[in-house]
């Protein structure tokens, strides 16, 4: 053994005391403001479908409307990935995937919508329609029909259609209710904010619904859609959507961009409105920062150029989704929207390409550094949260087994899990 060395102090052990309680506000602000990642299932995508649209076979309709593009457009691995420019190495693993998907499970993530999609309609028949969404999304969960992810978009807190929102929220959730219950994968979007106060209004409108069927506070959480440029910079120069996330006082869930609206908000002419516009970008980029953090996730949103006509016509709509898709995850945006069935083939494409691309490195540098090993990398706790966060993304969406990832890493589920979601403390004791 080497020499014991001397260790030697000036400070008494008051002076830490008191510095601990000096910020002792600041930790607790730390926990309320930035608990973290949730560390649930997010999924690839939102498919949204117009309130009187909305059927029982809604999702296997998508889903075997998907498989049809692929018998007529791309047939096999092969004429898929020509399409696409898949390497030979994805090429198979990726299209049994995508097709293996599309029979077991087309849709993660269904809103009905009864805001733009829908339109206005007499207040008789919107409420009709809400409730049968209800009824419908009810029997879904009860006989495993059910996106993993469905809920409702409903009318915005603007003044004009603000009461006809809070109904047909009210009618839909009251009917879950009746229905047997708040089914857990239960998503409601709030479109259209402009101002911080509106998304506390609609945390208010939850909580007084919580109250009047003795559910647990903070049961209801919702999405905020963000396609206004008030949302982003309000008049005082301040990012609006960081004060959204805090008027939500913990029930907001996600912030999803509305590609057209707020590009045409921005008065971007309709050719050049698209997912990877300057303005989108900044916009994504503004709410990715003030989503840091809060365990409030963000969302892409969509490409309005459908896949349909001509074979030569569906493989560009299927290229430029399948790039504006790989764009967007390559920028951490693991969700985005969908609009049409034939939109979901390149979807989970993208989506399984870039997690099987990157997968072997992904696992060896976390092996590495669960095992303290040596690598041509250093990484850091930091790092390892990410590794094993990009991971668990694979394996909730099906472009990874649990079975080759223990392999390749020797971690089980649980493992990765307590990496990607580590205590606050964890990093900074960890990286000293």
């Amino acid at each position: 053994m080497g020499q014991q060395e001397k260790v030697a102090t000036s400070l008494a052990g008051a002076v830490s005391e008191e510095i601990s309680a000096s910020l002792a506000p600041v930790d607790a602000e730390l926990e309320r403001r930035y608990p973290g990642d949730p560390g649930t299932r997010q999924p690839v995508h939102t498919v949204y479908v117009p309130g009187d649209a909305f059927a029982a076979d809604t999702i296997r309709s998508w889903g075997d409307q998907a498989l049809a593009a692929l018998d007529e457009h791309a047939p096999d691995a092969a004429s898929f990935a020509a399409v696409l420019g898949l390497s030979d190495e994805l090429a198979e693993p990726v299209y049994s995937r995508v097709r293996a998907k599309l029979e077991r499970e087309p849709i993660e993530d269904l809103r009905v919508d009864f805001e733009d999609g829908y339109g206005p309609r007499p207040d008789a028949e919107e409420d009709a329609t809400a409730a049968r969404a209800a009824r419908l999304i009810a029997e879904a969960y009860r006989d495993g029909t059910a996106a993993p992810y469905m809920g409702i978009r409903m009318k915005c807190m603007e003044a004009a259609v603000r009461d006809r929102g809070i109904r047909t929220l009210d009618v839909f959730l009251t009917g879950l209710m009746e229905a047997g219950g708040l089914p857990d994968g239960l998503v409601l979007t709030l479109p259209k904010v402009t101002y911080p106060e509106q998304v506390g209004a609609f945390a208010r409108l939850l909580e007084a619904f919580e109250k009047a069927h003795g559910l647990d506070a903070g049961r209801l959480g919702f999405e905020i859609q963000i396609e206004t440029s008030q949302s982003i910079l309000a008049t005082d120069g301040t990012a609006a959507v960081a004060r959204m996330i805090q008027a939500a006082e913990g029930r907001a869930t996600g912030l999803h961009y509305g590609t057209f609206d707020y590009s045409a908000c921005l008065g971007v002419s309709a050719a050049y409105q698209a997912s990877d516009h300057p303005a989108a970008d900044h916009a994504k980029a503004v709410m990715q920062v003030a989503a840091a953090g809060t365990g409030v996730r963000v969302s892409d949103g969509s490409t309005n150029v459908l896949p349909v006509g001509p074979t030569a016509k569906v493989h560009d709509a299927w290229r430029l989704h399948y790039g504006l898709t790989r764009r967007a995850l390559a920028r951490a945006y693991y969700q985005g929207w969908d609009m049409h069935p034939g939109h979901i083939p390149t979807r989970y494409a993208a989506v399984f390409a870039f997690y099987r691309e990157g997968f072997e490195q992904a696992a060896a540098r976390l092996s590495r550094y669960a095992n303290r090993a040596g690598g041509d990398v250093m990484d850091e706790p930091a790092t390892a949260k990410a590794l094993s966060g990009y991971l668990l993304r694979g394996l909730d969406c099906g472009a990874l087994d649990i079975a080759e990832v223990a392999r390749l890493t020797g971690l089980t589920r649980a493992d990765l899990e307590s990496f990607a979601s580590p205590r606050r403390g964890d990093l900074t004791a960890s990286a000293k």
